[in-house]
């Protein structure tokens, strides 16, 4: 495998990310994760500013694990500081081997299902970059909304490395083509270009969203949840089939 090197990307909202995002890290962070509630919403922040919200693999097990213990009706995911997430956490990158790579990317994973088994909406609140490993974990989020400003990159390529795991999610929100691009050039859009791509959903701070999300029945809004990831991976005539049953559910 090639030497892990830095990407050349254009924006300097990105550029200043991806610095920090190569400066020294520490392997053990304190609070890296905080949880907010505010009545039905509960608020998860990656809490490693210093860092650009880079992800190392206790960050990765502390938000897992808060994932897991959340029971609210909507969930919000943010980052704190001027960067939503700046990817995985180089330090820790360069030193993987052939025997333990694949666990840490697994711990990513894990992290991505654990959004996705959540039985209410996630919203994946962005702003700053949204950068390869942050990027997969935005897209394992239902809905995704992003600042104005924001950009978006997948740069593993130019890092010697392929984007893996809820990188597949990418074509099934962008289409093959547009995912392609964004995984082969490791070149960033903003979100004005990811808002035209079907990446995120709206540009603005998802307040509306999220009260718009609260306002439909619980009950209903999870077995939507429920359907919606059955529709993207069953084929048509299971999905039907599922769907008829979720209906007659929704009934006393």
């Amino acid at each position: 495998m090639n030497t892990l090197r830095k990407p050349r990307l254009k924006s300097t909202v990105v550029s200043v990310a991806v610095e920090t995002f190569f400066s020294a890290s520490r392997l053990y962070d304190e609070s890296m994760v905080e949880v907010e509630r505010e009545g039905p919403v509960a608020r998860i922040f990656l809490n490693r500013p210093e860092k650009a919200n880079a992800l190392n693999s206790a960050m990765l097990d502390e938000l897992r694990k808060s994932l897991q213990g959340v029971d609210a009706s909507v969930v919000v995911l943010a980052g704190r500081g001027k960067t939503f997430c700046a990817g995985a956490d180089v330090g820790e990158l360069r030193s993987l081997n052939a025997s333990n790579a694949g666990g840490f990317v697994e711990k990513i994973h894990q992290v991505c299902q654990a959004i996705r088994a959540l039985p209410g909406p996630v919203v994946a609140r962005l702003h700053g970059a949204v950068i390869g490993a942050g990027l997969e974990i935005a897209a394992a989020c239902d809905l995704r909304v992003a600042a104005e400003g924001t950009k978006f990159a997948m740069p593993e390529v130019k890092l010697g490395i392929p984007s893996v795991v809820e990188a597949a999610l990418l074509p099934r929100l962008m289409g093959s083509g547009r995912a392609a691009w964004l995984v082969l050039t490791g070149e960033a859009i903003d979100a004005r270009r990811a808002l035209e791509w079907g990446l995120i959903e709206e540009i603005g701070d998802g307040e509306k969203l999220v009260q718009a999300l609260l306002a439909a029945h619980p009950g209903a809004l999870r077995m939507q949840k429920q359907l919606l990831q059955l529709w993207d991976e069953a084929p048509l005539a299971t999905a039907v089939a599922a769907s008829i049953e979720r209906f007659a559910q929704a009934y006393p």
